[in-house]
């Protein structure tokens, strides 16, 4: 048998598919894309059918020259690049730079990294398609025009260094809409009672009042509230607004009596949940475990692709993880079905396979994300895996299994308990059978609030012998009171949630479009929860003003629509590049005229002089935020932080400048602190800000503190130029008994804390046991 070639994106792929093929087969990595779009053009031919102009991307080169000169060695070339469309546009660039060559290619999609998996995909090879790949260059194109087209105009309204995208600028539109309902957000009052009754033969159990006169008690919200105003206290529903009227309802509940009106007993079924796709995994992982969506990514790349599992060697545990489809294959099921019967009993398993509905969007191209042998248990495999990995595998075999498992039953018995116009209600839920949350339950988000019920009534227990007609006495009666809240900020999980529902983004997106948005400091992460930073509400109302027919909800889930057309092969790539390209143009060409007057516009005339040409202060935005700046500009470029932030940002030393004799105080600048004088702009006087420390190469400077271009902080010489110390640890003046350096430096890790270490020998110690020198 002739020697063939399999290319795959990834160097630990690689390794896991040469020990199923054997010697017959090399097997070499692209290590992802080797071709982009340009860097320093647009790279894009509008006027041409939107051609794109790719390019073998810096540092590829030598890969590239490899493939070449690894196809010339056998027969048959099989691309074997992820099973999706970014995985088939790699292809696509891949068997172009190989062309040529004395070869067939074939195109190979490995959805498990098993060695069935490969030798199924080995024996029916395919062609690349070329709908997938236009696909994918469409919403590289698309990107890559509003990226180049639009950040330069944020750049002339706002300031340089910001950047706008297709998709990432409506994940940031979604995030500024919650943020401004929260800050508009005005909390209503209202009131709950909850009784404690008895019955004849004292079996105590609590309810809730739910109606007055047989008007439904209800919790305010924005929508009912309005409803309610306007009927001017409707006939079906009301809420108690104040302590003063929940008293008097107290008062009155005492005088009556009360008796069980109706008892009902209720059978419901809880179904399992479907197989994870990529947006419920990233969402479920952000819940449970705090992964961020990308994280959980990172980790199911490592599971899919394979791990050393002793004496079984490398085994992709999952399937693809970049999939829109719960469909399950049929041996997969039946592995499940039997594994549950084998394991829990027969009555744990349906009659017939539970079969998910697959969405209207989805592209149905994989299976689920499911593990790929049932061999592989979550405790076969743990000794084998890092804590995070382990987690996620768990996860996602036992959303698998459970999701073959029988329906959870319940029985839900509601009282209701009347005196005079009051009606009371408890409910209390037991599961009859517990089926798959023997081995499965979902995560509650961590901002999810049920308004409508009080904690302690959430899941009351009832007398099991109680009956209608029976008579209760009144023992206590408590009311609490309560503020309407705003709707929650998102969380990664959620937004990946809500993007998915409007149908923006794709499996392989949704990490990116996060991680975009909050790297780009528009959006600022806190205890998990998206927060809209000021600039990121600036630049999202500039996008909405200047572009609000691109840059909203329901153009850019068409255009994603569009590409799944493509991919189909039922619409053509120039077609959806017009749909897209003429509105955009026509958008950006008016923008670009109003740029002048929306900029004069995001800036606000003060009545603060110059103090160096007498001309007013205006404010602006800067790469630092926003600050004051001088009317005269470019001729005066006099600038300061706005009065609120002065107090932050400069601080009293009491030292005295060596220039002026002013005031030394700490300023900030994008490279971090530093000190400066208090008479600037008069006087530019600045000295770098020393952490004590002499510096152990030469004998007069000392240790200061540093950041990069890239704001990475690090530790170098007062002295610099003439003494080049540089230490990314922080030094301190302790020596190193071992080898007589003269400085150790901090270190930290998460099972020692914090320890010193010496970066001469490397000898460390305790932080405590060391001793200055």
């Amino acid at each position: 048998m002739a020697k063939s070639l399999i290319i795959v994106e990834s160097p630990a792929k690689a390794k896991t598919i040469n020990k199923y093929l054997g010697k017959n087969y090399t097997v070499h990595a692209s290590v992802g894309h080797i071709k982009n779009l340009p860097k320093s053009t647009l790279g894009v031919d509008v006027e041409n059918g939107y051609a794109p102009s790719l390019e073998v991307i810096k540092g590829k080169e030598e890969v590239v020259k490899n493939l070449r000169e690894a196809v010339r060695k056998v027969d048959n070339i099989y691309i074997a690049t992820d099973p999706d469309r970014e995985g088939e546009a790699i292809a696509a660039d891949i068997a172009e730079e190989v062309e040529g060559a004395d070869a067939d290619i074939f195109r190979v999609l490995f959805h498990e990294i098993t060695e069935n998996g490969v030798n199924e995909a080995m024996k029916n090879p395919v062609k690349i398609n070329t709908d997938l790949v236009a696909s994918q260059r469409a919403r590289r194109v698309m990107d890559r025009i509003v990226g180049y087209k639009v950040t330069p105009f944020v750049w002339k309204t706002l300031y340089y260094g910001l950047s706008a995208g297709r998709v990432q600028s409506v994940a940031l539109s979604i995030i500024c809409e919650r943020e401004l309902q929260i800050r508009d957000f005005k909390a209503t009052e209202y009131w709950s009672i909850i009784g404690g009754f008895a019955t004849a033969r004292r079996e105590s159990f609590y309810a809730k009042l739910m109606k007055i006169d047989g008007k439904e008690l209800i919790v305010p919200s924005k929508e009912n509230l309005q409803e309610f105003h306007h009927k001017k206290k409707s006939d079906k529903v009301r809420y108690i607004a104040t302590e003063e009227e929940a008293r008097e309802h107290l008062d009155r509940i005492r005088d009556q009596s009360f008796a069980i009106s109706d008892v009902t007993k209720r059978e419901s079924k809880r179904n399992p949940l479907p197989p994870f796709i990529t947006s419920t995994l990233q969402q479920e992982a952000s819940k449970k475990f705090r992964f961020s969506a990308s994280r959980t990514m990172v980790l199911a790349q490592k599971l899919y692709e394979g791990i050393a599992l002793g004496p079984d060697g490398l085994v992709g545990l999952i399937t693809y993880m970049r999939t829109d489809s719960t469909r399950l294959g049929g041996d997969s099921v039946t592995a499940a079905r039997e594994f549950i019967a084998g394991a829990y009993g027969k009555e744990y398993v349906p009659r017939t396979p539970h079969v998910y509905r697959k969405k209207k969007t989805s592209q149905d191209a994989h299976e689920a994300i499911r593990p790929t042998s049932i061999k592989f248990s979550p405790s076969a495999v743990r000794k084998y895996l890092d804590k995070d990995l382990f987690r996620l595998y768990e996860l996602i075999w036992n959303r698998y299994i459970a999701c073959q498992m029988e329906a959870a039953r319940m029985e839900t018995t509601t009282v209701s308990v009347v005196g005079g116009p009051y009606l009371f209600r408890a409910s209390s839920s037991t599961y009859t059978f517990r089926g798959f949350l023997m081995v499965y339950d979902e995560s509650a988000e961590p901002d999810a609030r049920p308004e409508e019920e009080d904690a302690e009534m959430v899941d009351e227990k009832i007398p099991p012998r109680i009956a209608v007609g029976d008579a209760l006495s009144l023992e206590s009666l408590v009311h609490h009171r309560h503020e309407t809240t705003p709707p929650p900020r998102y969380t990664e999980s959620s937004l990946v949630k809500t993007l998915e529902a409007l149908g923006i983004g794709r499996p392989s997106t949704y990490a990116m479009i996060v991680g975009t948005i909050l790297n780009r400091k528009y959006v600022e992460q806190r205890d998990r929860k998206l927060y809209a930073m000021e600039l990121g509400l600036e630049v999202n109302k500039l996008l909405l003003g200047s572009f609000p027919h691109i840059f909203n909800v329901r153009f850019t889930a068409r255009m994603e629509e569009e590409l799944d057309t493509i991919a189909s092969g039922k619409v053509e790539y120039t077609k959806v590049m017009d749909d897209f390209y003429i509105p955009f143009k026509k958008s950006l060409d008016k923008a670009s005229l109003d740029a002048p007057a929306i900029k004069k516009s995001l800036q606000t005339l003060t009545d603060e002089e110059c103090e160096l040409c007498g001309k007013k202060l205006i404010i602006k935005w800067g790469r630092n935020g926003r600050f004051m700046a001088c009317t005269g500009y470019p001729k005066c470029k006099n600038a300061k932080p706005l009065p609120e932030d002065r107090e932050k940002t400069q601080h009293h030393t009491g030292q005295k400048c060596d220039l002026c004799d002013g005031e030394m105080i700490i300023r900030s600048s994008k490279f971090g602190t530093f000190l400066g004088c208090s008479n600037y702009p008069k006087c530019k006087n600045t000295k770098p800000i020393t952490t004590g420390i002499k510096c152990p190469k030469c004998p007069t400077g000392e240790i200061i503190e540093k950041k990069t271009k890239r704001r990475r902080t690090f530790y170098g010489c007062s002295k610099y130029p003439d003494c080049d110390f540089a230490s990314w640890d922080r030094p301190t003046a302790t020596g190193c008994e071992t080898c007589g350096s003269p400085y150790m430096v901090e270190k930290y890790s998460q099972k020692r804390g914090e320890y010193l270490k010496c970066p001469s020998c490397k000898s460390e110690v305790e932080k405590e046991e060391s001793v200055a020198v």
